[in-house]
């Protein structure tokens, strides 16, 4: 008790952050997070499906990107809100993992979010809401392995039908959705022909070209890449052979090289004249030691001069210098050849081969083509298209069948799209929750009511009734799960039918990896309950800048 007239002594402020740092916990936080994450739902909602809109994104620099893939929607986005940067991180990681279904998986994460919000609001701990979404997703991932139907890959027919099918599904909704006959074949031609053990996608090349119609596009079995810069005499020289002997270098072939130019002082000109010479014998040297393994192509990756472009014109040898090392490597891979730095001790061991090299004119460029590869399986796909964003989208396009169709055969199951699985997935959790007595019968019910989001944006983006296309498929699905299983959203009849009799199908992997990626951000939000930031700087220089009077 204080004395009269003394004055009481105030506890002392401790200071543990820098002042200005942001600090916000505790309930209001959680559900700002919650609205961040679907405030950038809402940005791809409408891209989802074969009627999905595009978005035309302008970055920092100028760059136009018109696409409808949620990866590169989600990457190209400038998201500086934390939580939400979840969303982004797994949209990736199923774009890497799968390739497709980048689009579904952040919805399925918003919806969820949104779902349990008001559990949140109504003050129901996060660990039950968190413990309530890894058990259904437990369920739902173990209902996907049970539903999953497996094709025999015995029969190759039978086999190539279901990678069709799967890549033409993953076309729907791109932009070449119009022309999935034919690049659906094309996608299936370029994976078949990778190494089946391996199935590198890294071997399949894709150059664009713009110009001409997609229809113009073509699959070459083999590597080709665009004709690099030349100098005199590269047009005297063959531009075709058959069964080549290819030899690929990080060699120099010019006479000068700035890297190499030094100051020499001489006081004769016969001593001006032997550095001369010494420079000719030494390029001479090198060009003899190449022309000794047999060799008729030759790739390098550093510049060959006009000397040597004349030197290997009048001997019948084609060479491109400045090779890209993107297509070097795959050249290597391809024709068995190594890649040299030096030619000393060059051989004929070094040396690769294929059934035939020519140089082909496509729309306004020429390539080099090497066809019949026998070291490794490898093709490229030279796409064609009027506008350069265009062919960036179609060749993001491809990538995500590409994955799609390497997915599918690894994992031999495939289920039906058209959010088919989503709807047996909700009533199979809403029959699940029914027999369990605690807090997470709420919660699994709402994770059922969250998996109807992709089936109700298909109608919402193809302008169908919402309400009347879920009613009806809630009823086909309760009253004979064995015989409606696969009842989902026909876009093409604007009805409910049996997709998987429509040859809709996915690669089971894709919906198991995006119920369980997205079920695993929503539990990452869900357990953030404080968020600090420090103040950014006013003055960026003011941290190196001295102090005043010193």
């Amino acid at each position: 008790m204080a004395r009269r007239g003394q004055v009481p002594m105030m506890q002392p402020q401790v200071i543990v952050l820098k002042e200005g740092t942001d600090t916000s916990q505790g309930v209001p936080q959680l559900l700002s997070n919650i609205s961040a994450c679907l405030a950038v739902c809402d940005t791809i909602r409408t891209t989802l499906g074969p009627r999905g809109m595009d978005k035309l994104i302008v970055d920092g620099q100028g760059r136009v990107t018109i696409s409808n893939d949620g990866a590169t929607i989600m990457k190209l986005l400038d998201v500086v809100q934390p939580a939400a940067r979840t969303l982004v991180d797994i949209a990736r990681a199923q774009d890497a993992e799968v390739g497709d279904g980048t689009t579904s998986v952040v919805l399925l994460a918003g919806e969820l979010l949104k779902e349990v919000k008001e559990f949140v609001e109504e003050g129901v701990s996060s660990q039950v809401i968190i413990r309530g979404f890894r058990r259904a997703a437990e369920l739902a991932i173990e209902r996907i392995r049970q539903l999953a139907v497996s094709v025999d890959r015995t029969d190759a027919a039978e086999a190539r039908a279901l990678l069709e099918k799967c890549a033409a599904t993953s076309m729907n909704s791109k932009l070449i959705g119009s022309q999935k006959e034919f690049f659906t074949k094309m996608v299936v031609d370029a994976v078949m022909r990778l190494d089946q053990d391996q199935l590198n996608e890294d071997m399949i090349g894709i150059k664009k070209i713009p110009g001409g119609a997609m229809q113009d596009s073509l699959l070459v079995d083999g590597v080709a890449f665009k004709k690099s810069f030349s100098y005199a005499g590269f047009e005297q020289q063959p531009k075709a052979f058959d069964a080549p002997r290819i030899v690929c270098l990080n060699v120099e072939l010019e006479l000068k090289a700035e890297k190499d130019n030094a100051e020499v002082r001489v006081d004769r000109v016969a001593d001006y004249q032997a550095i001369v010479d010494a420079e000719w014998k030494i390029i001479f040297d090198k060009l003899d030691a190449i022309m000794a393994t047999g060799a008729n192509v030759v790739l390098s990756r550093l510049p060959i001069g006009d000397l040597a472009t004349q030197y290997f014109a009048d001997r019948n040898v084609f060479c491109a210098g400045r090779v890209s090392k993107d297509d070097l490597d795959r050249v290597c891979e391809a024709t068995g050849c190594r890649i040299q730095s030096t030619t000393t001790d060059l051989t004929a061991a070094h040396l690769g081969t294929c059934e035939r090299f020519e140089e082909r004119q496509i729309g306004g460029q020429r390539f080099n083509l090497f066809r019949g590869c026998p070291e490794a399986k490898t093709c490229t796909i030279v796409l064609r298209g009027g506008a350069e964003q265009f062919i960036d989208e179609v060749e993001r396009s491809l990538h995500d069948s590409i994955m799609v169709v390497r997915r599918a055969i690894k994992s031999h199951a495939v289920v039906a799209g058209g959010g088919a699985i989503e709807m047996e997935l909700s009533r199979y959790l809403r029959e699940s929750a029914r027999r369990i007595e605690e807090k997470q019968q709420l919660v699994i019910t709402a994770v059922a009511k969250a998996l109807e989001v992709v089936p109700r944006q298909l109608c919402e983006n193809a302008g169908f009734d919402t309400t009347d296309f879920i009613t009806q498929l809630r009823a086909r699905h309760a009253q004979d799960p064995d015989r409606f299983r696969w009842y989902g959203v026909d876009i093409e009849e604007e009805a409910v039918s049996d997709l998987f009799e429509k040859f809709v199908w996915e690669p089971a992997l894709v919906k198991i990896n995006a119920i369980a990626s997205a079920t695993e951000a929503a539990c990452l939000v869900l357990s953030v309950d404080e968020t600090v930031s420090s103040q950014k700087s006013q003055d960026p220089m003011a941290a190196g800048r001295p102090m005043p009077g010193r």
